[in-house]
């Protein structure tokens, strides 16, 4: 909940409590003030409480301690003495109520600038995407503290618009350096080591054109993972932050880097969940197929039945489902035919989980029939040619050929032997899923 939707009492009764703390109480004050906001946040009573008649213990004033003496302990001062210690006492009564005075003025200034700071952020309509409302109470450092509030106490630059949760913790870079290798980050960023958002613009340009150039991977991902870095620590959440990650993700998934894929698809999980604009459709298609690998049916029936009509009707989408469908149904005719014709990239996904049905798939076929011919498996099953079936056979223990000096188009398999061997190998390699990098 951003400040700009409190109640005008509300914030009239912040600026009141603030304008009367002072040093020795801020920091018990300030701590209480968030914790009634926070109770009647969650109350939902923020728009129904008489915030007038709300008192905040920390601001009553305190009794003076006493001081009890015993009469032998008092010493005897001079009236000299006592005179120049009521001017010393009246001299820094005096200073402190101006300092007073001075710090209460500031302070009303810089919550007249942080409200205005909040009305140009609501008039930006990226900040529709900001759904979280935890983050308002938060006492933490750069890294946690997020939305700009009334309760901010020092004064803030220029509100990006590119940033959704602006506050004065927000790093805005000034490096101009294009490429840069990514360091995990032990301390707080520093901002001439970080790229400003026009610079970061330049680089995914340039990353891409290498890219197409067939540069090195390893470069090309540590390159990416800088570039992400840079997003992070300034708080840019925008639809250029989405494309990051989504051209990143398919870059790992055409190399099988999964690790750097899984971490791409969760934070786009959290980014569409902003309500970002992306590629929503195609990664869900994603995201099916590999809890499909990961075979966890509770979150596959869970996430498939948040998804919309619109969703479900788009074709990468509509092709995970059939898959999921098929799988359900020991279909693999349909499977298979299916892993031949995935759209966008689903297919370096399917890559993972399609032996494992290859074998399944194996099973069936070699109880039902005695002979099988070599390239009956090679087409029912999606191979590329009969060197690559009987490869995968070998590995699988089930080359077992009835003919096996005859052309690889001519072939037959003794489906009782190879049987024998399929359900073991089977145990061995696919009974557990192990998913590089997953979250």
């Amino acid at each position: 909940m951003a400040s700009a939707s409190w109640p005008p009492q509300l914030k009239d009764w912040v600026a009141k409590c603030l304008g009367q703390m002072t040093d020795s109480n801020r920091k018990e004050a300030q701590d209480e003030l968030r914790q009634v906001i926070a109770d009647a946040f969650a109350a939902h009573t923020l728009w129904t409480t008489d915030w007038n008649g709300v008192q905040l213990q920390s601001l009553l004033p305190k009794p003076a301690p006493t001081l009890k003496r015993k009469i032998n302990d008092i010493i005897p001062v001079s009236k000299k003495a006592k005179k120049s210690s009521l001017k010393q006492i009246t001299a820094g009564t005096a200073s402190l109520d101006l300092n007073d005075q001075a710090a209460l003025n500031r302070r009303a200034e810089r919550f007249q600038r942080e409200h205005e700071i909040e009305r140009q952020k609501s008039r930006n309509s990226s900040l529709k995407a900001n759904a979280h409302n935890s983050h308002l109470f938060s006492n933490n450092s750069w890294n946690t503290s997020r939305s700009a509030s009334p309760l901010g106490i020092s004064d803030e630059p220029e509100a990006d618009p590119n940033v959704i949760d602006w506050d004065r913790f927000t790093i805005v870079g000034s490096s101009r350096e294009i490429f840069k290798d990514y360091l995990r980050l032990t301390d707080a960023p520093k901002p001439e080591t970080i790229r400003p958002y026009t610079v970061l613009q330049e680089t995914l340009v340039q990353l891409k054109r290498r890219w197409r150039e067939k540069c090195s991977y390893d470069w090309i991902c540590n390159q990416f993972k800088s570039l992400r870095q840079d997003l992070t620590v300034q708080r840019i959440k925008n639809e250029f932050t989405v494309q990051v990650y989504e051209i990143h993700a398919r870059m790992a998934l055409e190399s099988n880097d999964m690790v750097e894929y899984n971490s791409c698809q969760a934070t786009l999980k959290t980014l569409y969940e902003l309500g970002i604009p992306g590629k929503v459709e195609e990664f869900a298609g994603y995201r099916i197929l590999m809890l499909l690998h990961g075979r966890n049916r509770s979150e596959l029936n869970l996430y498939v039945g948040q998804l919309t009509p619109r969703q479900k009707a788009d074709s990468a989408v509509r092709h995970a489902l059939d898959v999921q469908r098929s799988l359900s149904m020991g279909n693999y005719h349909a499977l298979f035919l299916l892993y031949l014709n995935a759209p966008n990239m689903g297919a370096y996904i399917m890559d993972h989980f399609i032996p494992r049905e290859r074998v399944k798939a194996l099973m069936i076929i070699t109880k039902a029939y005695r002979m099988i011919s070599l390239s009956f498996i090679h087409n029912e099953l999606g191979f590329d040619d009969l060197d690559s079936t009987i490869k995968f056979l070998e590995e699988h223990k089930a080359a077992h050929f009835a003919n096996p000096g005859r052309p690889n188009s001519e072939k037959t398999i003794e489906c009782k032997s190879a049987a024998a061997f399929l359900g073991q190998v089977y145990e061995e390699k696919y009974r557990k899923v192990g998913i590089r990098g997953a979250v």
